[in-house]
């Protein structure tokens, strides 16, 4: 947090000069009272009477002491309250600890050799300078009232003089308000300055709060790997599996009570395509190559959707064609693959598009 002391002691030193002001001059009544009562009963207590002695001592103190109590809350008071103006208010017990690289010479000279400590130095030069000059000119001022000084009785030679020293401590110390002025702007700077994140601890930040990169990108990993066991359970309760030969492959279901039209159950490309038509062939589901169906149901239909309408009337004609496949006796001649198939397009992929397509999904997987 910010912290100026240059605003502490400036603080601190008005307050003194306005508690001596105000109250100078009763603390100084108070107290020449108490002496002249502790040397007049002293002068009435035997020698041999030591406790009558300190008991006298120790009455002379506690009114000297409430005497000058309220000076001490209005200073205590200020010297708290300043530092609150700038920084608020934060307590910690860290600064006490003991810490071994504070006994680094090397941090030592680094710290002495900052912007801080730069800016350290052009202070004190800048109170000395500041302070001698406005002392210089207050006596040159006052030279006058100084030396007729002299003139005057005790009393009112001291008066005046209690006077004269009080105004110039004021004086002297709303000077010291200028450093502060200065002081204060650069101390909030150089905190913000000291908080902020340097790139290395931004990016630390980042991987823990979102995670490693690496870490990331096992876990899509793990989640394509159990998204697709899944959806490799679906391809045996497929209908049909519409290929690309090399490249794409989908697996249609159709139940005609619970869909209104037949989902895709399974899609892939590359290695992916070709488990699916493994896992068909396996289980006995019709596999049919058809690059322009095959390539408009991948790329316009989502897992688990059902296909848009536009593709109804090719996909009836493949559901058609794999329902007597599979009515077909052993031994039989399978019916003819449907060839011709419609599809509008609208939805037709060429294999242009559909390697560029290809292309931008695995340099977003990477």
């Amino acid at each position: 947090m910010p912290r100026s002391r240059e605003l502490g002691t400036s603080a601190g030193l008005l307050a003194a000069g306005a508690g001596f002001a105000v109250l100078g001059e009763k603390m100084f009544n108070d107290l020449g009272a108490i002496m002249h009562a502790s040397l007049a009963g002293a002068g009435r207590v035997g020698v041999g009477d030591g406790v009558a002695l300190d008991r006298a001592l120790l009455d002379g103190f506690g009114a000297a002491l409430w005497t000058l109590t309220p000076f001490f809350i209005l200073t205590v008071v200020v010297a708290i309250l300043a530092p609150l103006a700038l920084g608020g208010w934060s307590f910690s017990a860290s600064p006490l600890a003991f810490k071994t690289e504070r006994l680094d010479p090397i941090k030592g000279l680094g710290r002495i050799f900052s912007a801080k400590g730069l800016m350290e130095l052009l202070k004190s030069l800048a109170k000395f300078l500041l302070i001698t000059s406005v002392a210089v000119l207050l006596l040159w001022q006052g030279r006058d009232q100084i030396i007729g000084l002299a003139g005057q009785s005790l009393d009112v030679g001291l008066a005046h003089a209690a006077d004269q020293v009080t105004s110039a401590f004021i004086l002297l110390a709303a000077a010291t308000l200028l450093i502060a002025a200065v002081d204060i702007p650069f101390q909030l700077w150089s905190s913000a300055r000291d908080l902020r994140m340097t790139r290395q601890e931004i990016k630390d930040e980042l991987k823990h709060t979102e995670g490693r990169p690496e870490v990331k990108g096992r876990i899509r990993e793990l989640q394509r790997e159990v998204a697709n066991r899944r959806m490799m359970e679906e391809v045996p309760k497929a209908d049909v599996i519409v290929t690309n030969p090399a490249h794409f492959a989908v697996a249609l279901r159709y139940a005609a009570p619970e869909m209104r039209a037949p989902r895709v159950v399974a899609k892939g490309e590359g290695h992916v395509a070709a488990r699916i038509k493994e896992l068909g062939r396996e289980h006995g589901v019709a596999v049919l190559d058809s690059p322009a169906l095959a390539r408009a149901v991948y790329f316009s239909t989502r897992l688990g959707q059902e296909i848009p309408v536009g593709l109804y009337q090719a996909v009836a004609q493949v559901l058609a064609w794999a329902y007597r496949l599979r009515e077909a006796s052993a031994g039989a001649a399978p019916p003819p693959a449907p060839d011709a198939l419609d599809v509008p397009p609208e939805l037709r992929v060429d294999a242009e598009q559909a390697r560029r397509g290809a292309s931008r999904r695995g340099v977003a997987g990477q």
